[in-house]
């Protein structure tokens, strides 16, 4: 299959093309960089997806996939620059849409959105029935985007995955708490801290993994017809945040003491799980690693990486 990547040089972007590389796939990347990142597998054009006319391209490279991983990606900075955030979100991803209808193409366009757009959660796990009611900038913008979504199904027969991602992290990755509690244990102080109680949960999952999920339940989608299809992306699994800090520790610094400050964070839910059984229906085929297996890998690749910098 051609499969197209906006924002192929971001975290989601750039392990969802890898990923389809290796699986046999020809992909494009498109970035507002004149090249591609380094170990990009594959074709690259630059552009930026949030004003560019992206339609010729589409058309000329007639993707059977299309994964939108263009815009915004914290919720710290939505709460600070929510404008800002919402036009990287949301105005990015209706140009992107519309480029497609434009194309002339008709391509399965997948939208990586955000387990924000539940908010705090009546119950766990989250099903996708389950009402949106986003506590932040970011979620609010992911849901105005899975109405667009909605919109260009309805109205243009498009096909739209629109995949609620959780807890993402991986290898490539240089921010959010998996990352961050690991540069702590790393570093010199003699504990590490958490913002919270340590009793807030996550549904952790690697980025390979999500890549597979989402490469798998387009596949499955392509040659429908039009409509909209949400699906959360995740392990169904629920994890303490001081039980990461703990797996973490025993693989980085054992002797470390970790501190909880009790502090919450504007626009982060206590808990978080999700209702994997549409996930795992659409994509039989699917198997995540072991959570514990994923995370070593991660540990051992920002380990190899602080060394080579040491070398230079």
């Amino acid at each position: 299959m051609r499969i197209l990547v906006t924002g192929s040089g971001g975290f989601v972007g750039g392990n969802f093309g890898r990923h389809a590389a290796r699986a046999g796939h020809e992909v494009l990347g498109v970035t507002r960089a004149g090249q591609p990142e380094v170990g990009w597998p594959g074709l690259h054009a630059q552009a930026d997806v949030s004003s560019s006319d992206l339609s010729e391209l589409i058309g000329e490279f007639r993707p059977d996939i299309l994964l939108h991983a263009a815009g915004a990606a914290s919720v710290g900075a939505s709460l600070a620059r929510p404008l800002d955030d919402l036009r990287a979100s949301v105005v990015t991803f209706a140009n992107v849409l519309d480029s497609v209808r434009r194309s002339g193409t008709r391509p399965v366009v997948v939208f990586p959105s955000s387990a924000a757009v539940y908010g705090e959660a009546a119950s766990l796990p989250v099903a996708e029935s389950s009402p949106t009611r986003p506590i932040s900038p970011y979620g609010f913008h992911k849901a105005a985007c899975e109405l667009l979504a909605r919109e260009y199904a309805e109205c243009f027969g498009m096909r739209v995955l629109v995949c609620r991602l959780f807890s993402l992290f991986g290898e490539a990755q240089r921010r959010l708490l998996v990352w961050e509690l690991y540069r702590r244990l790393e570093g010199a102080e003699a504990f590490a801290r958490l913002e919270g109680t340590g009793e807030e949960t996550r549904d952790y999952l690697h980025a390979e993994d999500a890549a597979a999920a989402m490469l798998e339940l387009a596949s499955n989608l392509s040659g429908e017809g039009g409509g909209c299809t949400v699906v959360n992306v995740a392990s169904g699994e629920e994890t303490r945040v001081l039980d990461l800090a703990e797996r973490l520790r025993a693989l980085v610094a054992p002797s470390k003491e970790i501190r909880c400050l009790g502090r919450a964070r504007a626009g982060d839910p206590r808990r978080w799980r999700a209702d994997t059984s549409l996930l795992r229906s659409l994509a039989p085929r699917w198997r995540p690693k072991p959570f514990a297996e994923r995370l070593a890998r991660c540990v051992e690749a920002w380990r190899g990486d602080r060394n080579a910098a040491t070398d230079l």
